[in-house]
């Protein structure tokens, strides 16, 4: 979400596609540091009765830095997934990350990070409020329903003789 806009911070994100629930944390700096806090955060979010949580992320380095190993083998339900490179549309989150900043930043002007931070906040209380499973793909809106069936032929007047 820095996305060059100033004055800038990072807002980190976890998604449950099954039912639509998303979580955010913002923070000043993009480190491995808060990253870790971040994965604490997720872990105290996620309802204890789910037994294994899987983590998909990017190859930023601070994903795989040692303290998130440690993380991970302090936390042994977690399961850290790494996208390959140059294929975000795998994951889940990165459309929705579209739909946040439309609900969030959309036509908006900020003028301190508080604001943004604020907006965001308001945007995913809304997004939870009125959740759904979140489905890959396109959806395709404004088009006629198809008839069943594979094809229909056309109809062409009978020629005479």
């Amino acid at each position: 979400m820095d996305r060059n806009r100033k004055p800038g911070g990072y807002v980190f994100g976890a998604f449950r596609p099954a039912t639509g629930e998303a979580f955010t944390a913002t923070y000043t700096s993009r480190s491995i540091v808060t990253f870790v806090d971040f994965l604490e955060k997720v872990e105290e979010w996620v309802p204890k009765s789910v037994g294994r949580i899987y983590a998909i992320m990017d190859n930023l380095r601070a994903h795989k830095a040692y303290d998130v190993l440690l993380f991970s083998l302090a936390h042994p339900r977690w399961e850290f997934v790494f996208q390959p490179k140059y294929a975000a549309y795998l994951n889940l989150i990165e459309p929705w990350w579209k739909t946040l900043k439309s609900l969030a930043m959309k036509g908006r002007f900020f003028e301190t990070w508080e604001q943004i931070e604020e907006a965001i906040a308001r945007a995913v209380d809304y997004w939870n409020a009125h959740r759904h499973p979140y489905v890959w793909g396109r959806h395709r809106r404004h088009q006629p329903a198809r008839r069943p069936g594979v094809g229909a032929m056309p109809t062409i007047p009978a020629v005479g003789g």
